[in-house]
């Protein structure tokens, strides 16, 4: 299975959004192959993707979105990219997967309120892992 996994780069986080991506990806490289799994990296945080140009960044990850069996969105963080890659995946018809944790800003009314998208809100990492079980 190749799973891409979405998350907020440019858009910035918190120490705790960059844990809860690493032990998200770590945890679905057990279900498949992690597309995106250079995410978990602590460095792409701070600067972004830097060897690429933004269209080669664009096209790359709209291919792996293409190749992809499923989705899943860390989306605690608002990002205009990780909203437009869902977007894109519903086009394409791809299986989505949204986790939010629980004490994060409201969600975009476009991402909650979009019924091919299973948004799960998550109290910690273990239920988390749990409703990627349940959608895997």
């Amino acid at each position: 299975m190749k799973i891409y996994y979405a998350t907020s780069i440019r858009g910035g986080g918190s120490p705790e959004s960059a844990l809860a991506n690493n032990v998200l990806i770590d945890y679905l490289k057990k279900f498949g192959t992690v597309l995106t799994e250079h995410f978990a990296d602590a460095g792409i945080k701070d600067t972004g993707e830097t060897e690429m140009t933004d269209t080669e960044i664009h096209d790359r990850d709209m291919k792996w979105i293409e190749s992809a069996d499923v989705i899943v969105a860390e989306v605690s963080n608002p990002s205009l990219g990780v909203g437009y890659e869902i977007g894109r995946g519903i086009e394409m018809g791809k299986k989505i997967l949204c986790l939010r944790n629980a004490n994060a800003k409201r969600l975009s009314a476009m991402i909650s309120g979009c019924g091919k998208i299973s948004v799960k809100n998550y109290e910690n990492i273990e239920q988390a892992k749990g409703f990627i079980d349940t959608f895997l």
